[in-house]
């Protein structure tokens, strides 16, 4: 097990004090974290030179904890500042929303940037994969785009992070409606399979920009790119309040795997 100290000397990489933190979280909340990722734009492969470091995780507590009356917390917020935002749902909780299909979860699930999984995550997420919900995935990447372009990108000045945010997720409903399976986590993976070849020039001059210049720097719009996020969050508006509900009402896989981690630990 790592050494727990609190040393956040700048000579110390970020994936050791991450390690550390994590370790802490594990002695101090007494629970056992099965799986922990970065989720922000990090993840994404689109970082600014100031972007922090957004950590994930999904931790297991004893048996005990799962048998007490009184409610007990089912999400651990360790840290927030300029560099590290660290929090974890209780295993109980990540399993309730996969039944959801949140589209969240299953980001985390796929994030190329991995602090630490376990042969137990393994199980959990190979059962996962069966309750994710086009619709609901859909719904969550339409709605995270339409929230950012109405919020960040009508205005004279924008900044270029806030392109991603929004262009990514409609990417994201790309990949969905044309796969029909989770889509990758790297916003260059869905800029290669699912973006126009008319903005691909745009695009890269938007990357180059953000990852030179700090998060909250302004620009000037970008008129490709502002059309296309127009254009599909109308077009998918009709379109996924129109779909079915197609999550997996079953529960029966979820309630054993979470036995299963509970009991036999």
């Amino acid at each position: 097990m790592n050494d727990c100290s609190n040393n956040t000397r700048d000579d110390i990489p970020i994936e050791n004090i991450i390690a550390e933190k994590l370790c802490e979280i594990e002695v101090r909340e007494q629970v056992r974290i099965l799986y922990a990722v970065e989720s922000g734009s990090r993840a994404w492969g689109v970082a600014s030179p100031d972007s922090d470091y957004d950590v994930r995780f999904v931790y297991l507590r004893p048996l005990d904890g799962y048998l007490k009356l009184e409610k007990t917390t089912d999400v651990i917020e360790w840290q927030l500042d300029e560099v590290l935002d660290i929090n974890g749902w209780d295993l109980k909780k990540a399993l309730q929303q996969f039944h959801k299909g949140n589209a969240t979860l299953f980001e985390w699930g796929r994030s190329p940037v991995v602090y630490k999984t376990t042969k137990a995550w393994e199980r959990i997420w190979t059962a996962a994969k069966e309750y994710f919900s086009e619709k609901a995935a859909l719904y969550h990447y339409w709605a995270s785009a339409k929230n950012t372009y109405l919020h960040h990108l009508i205005a004279p000045q924008v900044m270029y992070k806030k392109y991603i945010y929004a262009l990514r997720p409609l990417l994201a409903c790309r990949y969905i409606e044309e796969t029909h399976s989770i889509p990758p986590v790297l916003f260059s993976e869905l800029v290669g399979q699912c973006l126009p070849q008319y903005l691909k020039q745009e695009t890269a001059q938007l990357l180059e920009i953000k990852s030179l210049t700090k998060e909250q720097a302004l620009h000037p719009p970008l008129p490709g790119i502002q059309d296309y996020i127009k254009t599909e969050l109308e077009r998918l508006e009709s379109h996924v309040k129109a779909m079915p509900d197609d999550r997996n009402p079953d529960w029966e896989k979820l309630d054993q795997i979470f036995k299963e981690h509970v009991v036999n630990q």
